[in-house]
């Protein structure tokens, strides 16, 4: 069974996707970037700012799955700027604190001219 994830506690999606989706005893979150769910846009300007409203918006779609960071076991984690990495982790390690997988990579452009964007897979309970 497939089960789509829809909270309005998170950005909603901009494209033809869903938050996030259930399957086969998982869950796999869209890219979250850091749209303010309360302004419907991009509030934040640093990177350290952008993580939090990212880990905050992964939340409230782990949240609505009645899981939480702990249930994480990949990540993929995207950068505008490689040089933002040690900021980034700083703030990506107070929330993953399980330490699941993860790829970090640094890209072109993203969504909204974002710095960071973070996908997750967790193991739903």
């Amino acid at each position: 069974m497939i089960k789509v994830t829809s909270t309005d506690k998170a950005p909603a999606a901009i494209g033809p996707y869903s938050q996030a989706i259930s399957a086969n005893g998982f869950l796999f979150t869209s890219g979250q970037i850091a749209i303010d769910p309360a302004v419907g846009d991009v509030v934040a300007t640093t990177i350290e700012a952008q993580t939090e409203q990212v880990m905050k918006n992964l939340s409230a779609v782990l949240e609505a799955n009645g899981l939480t960071f702990a249930d994480s076991i990949k990540t993929t984690c995207f950068l505008a700027d490689m040089g933002d990495f040690a900021a980034f982790n700083e703030i990506y390690g107070k929330y993953f604190t399980s330490k699941p997988a993860r790829s970090c990579v640094a890209v072109k452009t993203l969504p909204k001219n974002v710095l960071c964007e973070v996908e997750v897979i967790a193991l739903l309970k």
